[in-house]
């Protein structure tokens, strides 16, 4: 990657959010790769303000991230335990129209793409009642029952809950791009990270099904993705290429601020990033013990790009390579959090550096100028 590409420095969120609605005046997309922690949820937020200033009423962006999660909570009915269902927040502009608009089958031509269960909205309670199959406990070979039979007011997992919110989501998009009266008012479409906890397989379905959605010839909205998840950034990169579009990696730098970094004309990188960040902390010796987990994966994705079957053909050769990889064995299987960073050893930290180093004198990176020393 070409260390010339340009750089641009942010104070604050707001001042990102304000660039990105530049952004879109000539733009039909604009994609932000960013690890956890950066702020891409509050940056969609304040976009989403910037679009309300000048009247207390205007708003002109729909949006997907955590908060619209918070639409829908559950009551388990604790006094009986059966009637479970899931409440809507009807106050909310995100359902402008619902019920005039019946979006049932659009809701579930997404849903069971995903899912093995059906709903029914309650729009007198404003509420989901769920329902799945399940195996008849009166079946039997000999007798006249049903093998399987229906389950109504069941509690979903909290997986199934967030794709089936995400279905309700790309439901409401497909009736803004058909430019429907109830949602006239959304300009742009905002979507921050729609997999939580989805598989690969799912990951490239979400993205695959938003990426059709989204190039539909008749679709005038412009559309923010965010994501920390590289699968489906890559994927949705892949699918809106061909569009007028800009694409970043959002990086927070410490107390200062906040960076974007065009990757429009580069492959994606942020592989090369998260060495550069490791690098940056191995100087600084603020090395946590959650970083072995984070050079673990690099080596492993390396791997996989030279077809080796093991992350440890990586570091073959090198002097102490069987001491390196036993050290990645054993220090990377912790489940280590970076909201409560814990810091490793004097001994560990040698280590982590000695095995970085010698990874990066092998493999010639290039590292990005963003996060060089």
């Amino acid at each position: 990657m070409s260390n010339k590409v340009k750089i641009q420095k942010y104070k604050t969120l707001k001042d990102i959010a304000v660039r990105l609605r530049d952004d879109l005046d000539t733009q039909d997309f604009v994609l932000l790769y960013a690890y956890n922690g950066t702020g891409k949820t509050r940056l969609s937020m304040e976009f989403k303000e910037k679009g309300k200033q000048g009247k207390e009423d205007k708003r002109d962006t729909l949006y997907f991230n955590a908060f619209t999660e918070d639409l829908f909570h559950w009551d388990n009915d604790l006094e009986n335990d059966t009637e479970r269902v899931l409440q809507i927040n009807s106050d909310s502009n995100f359902f402008s129209g619902f019920k005039e608009l019946a979006l049932e089958e659009k809701i579930f031509a997404y849903l069971e793409r995903y899912a093995e269960f059906d709903f029914k909205i309650d729009y007198t309670n404003w509420n989901i009642i769920f329902s799945k199959q399940i195996k008849n406990p009166a079946y039997h070979p000999n007798n006249d029952k049903p093998e399987s039979i229906m389950q109504d007011n069941i509690k979903i997992s909290r997986g199934e809950e967030n794709i089936f919110i995400w279905c309700v989501f790309l439901a409401v998009c497909e009736i803004v791009i058909d430019d429907t009266v109830s949602y006239n008012w959304v300009k742009y479409i905002y979507i921050d990270d729609p997999i939580s906890s989805l598989d690969d397989n799912n990951a490239i379905a979400v993205a695959s099904d938003l990426s059709k959605l989204l190039k539909t010839k008749k679709n005038k909205v412009r559309t923010i993705i965010s994501s920390h998840h590289s699968l489906f950034f890559n994927v949705i990169c892949n699918e809106l290429k061909k569009f007028n579009h800009r694409r970043y990696f959002l990086h927070k730098n410490g107390y200062e601020g906040y960076t974007l970094q065009k990757t429009d004309d580069t492959p994606f990188f942020h592989h090369v990033a998260m060495l550069s960040e490791l690098k940056k902390v191995a100087k600084a010796g603020e090395i946590n013990t959650y970083h072995f987990n984070s050079l673990r994966s690099i080596l492993e994705k390396t791997a996989t790009f030279f077809g080796f079957d093991d992350f440890g053909k990586c570091i073959h050769g090198l002097d102490d390579d069987v001491l390196y990889n036993r050290a990645l064995n054993l220090l990377s299987h912790g489940k280590y959090s970076i909201y409560e960073p814990v810091t490793m050893g004097d001994d560990n930290k040698k280590l982590f550096k000695d095995i970085l180093n010698a990874f990066l004198d092998k493999y010639k990176f290039d590292l990005p100028e963003l996060l060089k020393e």
